[in-house]
């Protein structure tokens, strides 16, 4: 009986009704890349973004999403040294590059000279853009070991802080740019 059913259904009669409707299977790709000095191979979605790659697959949650639209500078990560917000890059453009996040500027589990700098000027009040801050400040100490006020204004000029008025954060990286000149 229900196959008499079935073939007088107007569902039945419709080919297109009865099968369901494909799913679609989204891009991947393996990404190769370098993160904090470890080759990688990670099968990524082709629209992750390099912000969700890091802390999601690599597990590493240093970097932080802020305003998510490149306005707050709190995702900056350095890419081949140069900053770049991690929030607005897809991770399937790092292929081949080198990326370095926040926790990477440590060595042997001790504080890099900016890192400790902060630590000790104040350079970080609720911390949320310390790691975008300090990457950013990083770039610039690696293109100029002694930049001056105006320059490292400039540098950070992208990284937003809700809590200081900048002057614990550039007296942090004037800080580490002097002790580089004593112990590079």
């Amino acid at each position: 009986m229900s196959s008499i059913l079935a073939e007088h259904s107007p569902v039945a009669e419709d080919p297109r009704a009865a099968a369901p409707a494909p799913k679609k299977k989204r891009a991947r790709s393996i990404l190769s890349v370098i993160v904090n000095g470890r080759e990688r191979e990670d099968v990524v979605p082709d629209g992750m973004l390099l912000l969700d790659y890091l802390r999601e697959v690599v597990g590493l949650t240093g970097t932080k999403q802020g305003c998510d639209g490149g306005e707050c500078g709190a995702c900056t990560v350095l890419v081949d040294d140069k900053p770049r917000l991690s929030c607005s890059t897809l991770a399937a453009q790092m292929e081949g590059r080198r990326v370095e996040t926040v926790e990477g500027l440590a060595h042997g589990g001790k504080m890099s000279v900016l890192q400790q700098a902060f630590h000790e000027k104040l350079g970080a009040q609720c911390g949320y853009c310390t790691p975008g801050m300090i990457t950013t400040a990083e770039a610039l100490l690696r293109r100029n070991p002694d930049p001056s006020r105006d320059e490292i204004k400039a540098a950070l000029g992208g990284n937003l802080c809700r809590c200081t008025g900048y002057v614990k954060i550039i007296e942090s990286v004037e800080t580490a740019a002097a002790a580089r000149k004593v112990t590079p």
